[in-house]
């Protein structure tokens, strides 16, 4: 089974956390790692923190949990602009 990396978007509610969007990055460890690092945000969590982005791996068919940062609702927008803009140049432009 092919390792697949993707970025989700988790919110704390008064249920507990709740993942609400998940994009796929691809296949390559490198462009996916490249992307998650231009995020903004901040590696410091803390329990007042309520969004947070995790970088993902799927390996065997497993997610595995590399990478998160928390964020305010402003890095939130910067962000799905930053993933989505990376993408659309990964698969159009450079043809991976």
């Amino acid at each position: 089974m092919e390792t697949q990396f993707y970025i989700t978007i988790t919110l704390k509610t008064h249920k507990g956390l709740e993942t609400f969007a998940k994009f796929f990055i691809g296949n390559h460890r490198d462009l996916a790692l490249n992307i998650f690092r231009q995020l903004k945000g901040s590696p410091n969590v803390s329990e007042k923190n309520v969004l947070y982005f995790e970088f993902m791996e799927t390996e065997k068919g497993l997610p595995v949990n590399l990478d998160f940062i928390a964020c305010t609702l402003d890095q939130l927008a910067e962000n799905c602009r930053i993933i989505t803009k990376e993408l659309f140049i990964s698969e159009n432009l450079e043809g991976n």
